[in-house]
């Protein structure tokens, strides 16, 4: 880890100030990521800036929307009384993340900017165009059992390791971000990047924004939700598949749906084509089965990640069935 220097500004405009005025500074929160790739090299920002004292920590409704402040916890956010109440699905992502201690310390805007966990990105003695544009890809032809299987490029095929970012897709969320010239409010779908031919760049932030926070529109799921995380063991570790889904389920007819994968790509994965099918459609087995099917057209696999292919479609069916069922 580099020296760097340290700032702590008391006012988001204070903030926002202090990030312009040099390229390599970074936002520190939680710094449950940050401070990971620090000590390993992979990121060497020569300036952090502090922005734990900021005003982003309430979670309140705001007309029909429910609004998340960047600075709750994972932890806060998942136990809140009106989280619960209205967006369970969000809930059971949450609890489904990383471990307890990690959730205590985790911010709801440093979810939305972790890096993937590829092994070629964290150990600099391989190859990565994340990590170093131009110098290749390891995991292409290397071991890739945790890598994508949708949305990849020859550049990079790592995926997004969060599981509230996956339930956020499916959700309708909007990230609310400010700089310098004002506030903007970016579509969950709009606020990640595939990897094309620059994986480096993780979402379609303008340098130095700040994320405010988040805003999920209300929706008529209820408890017809569920949030299946598949892995290697049950505590801290991070998805080979999962599936966030969610139904408006009226008279045995679905109304809406709410579906997105993770674990599959370089972002959240929403699986539009699946949503569209399920609609108007009885909430069975069947429907499920080809709702799946449909959902992983033009998923492709890289040698060692092949079994997604077979375990991505029945998280699908599972997941949508134990959803209907709640």
């Amino acid at each position: 880890m580099i020296n760097f220097d340290y700032s702590k500004p008391a006012s988001v405009e204070g903030a926002l100030q202090a990030i312009t005025k040099d390229t390599s500074a970074r936002y520190l929160a939680g710094g449950t990521n940050l401070v990971d790739l620090m000590k390993r090299g992979v990121e060497n920002p020569e300036k952090l800036v502090d922005i734990t004292g900021l005003p982003l920590r309430t979670i309140e409704k705001k007309g029909t929307v429910l609004s998340i402040g960047a600075l709750v916890s994972n932890r806060t956010a998942a136990e809140h009384p009106l989280v619960v109440a209205e967006q369970s699905l969000l809930c059971q992502a949450l609890k489904a993340g990383a471990s307890p201690q990690l959730r205590n310390m985790a911010t709801v805007g440093g979810n939305l900017l972790q890096r993937t966990r590829c092994h070629y990105f964290y150990d600099t003695a391989f190859p990565c165009n994340k990590r170093e544009p131009g110098t290749g890809c390891g995991a292409l032809k290397g071991y890739n059992r945790m890598h994508a299987i949708f949305g990849s490029s020859e550049q990079c095929i790592a995926v997004h390791p969060s599981d509230m970012c996956v339930a956020l897709a499916a959700l309708d969320t909007s990230v609310v971000v400010q700089s310098l010239t004002g506030v903007r409010r970016i579509p969950f779908a709009e606020f990640h990047r595939l990897p094309g031919d620059q994986p480096q760049k993780d979402t379609n932030l303008e340098r130095g924004e700040l994320i405010l926070g988040i805003e999920i529109p209300a929706n008529r799921f209820g408890k017809k939700v569920h949030y299946l995380k598949i892995r290697d063991r049950q505590s801290y570790a991070f998805a080979l598949v999962s599936v966030a889904a969610a139904m408006d389920i009226r008279g045995g007819i679905i109304m809406q749906a709410g579906l997105a994968m993770g674990g599959v790509a370089h972002k959240p994965w929403r699986l539009t084509a699946a949503e569209e099918y399920l609609k108007g459609k009885a909430a069975s087995e069947a429907v499920f089965v080809e709702a799946a099917r449909q959902a992983m057209e033009g998923a492709n696999g890289f040698g060692y990640n092949n079994f997604k292919l077979k375990m991505a479609p029945q998280a699908i069916i599972e997941a949508l069935s134990i959803a209907a069922k709640a």
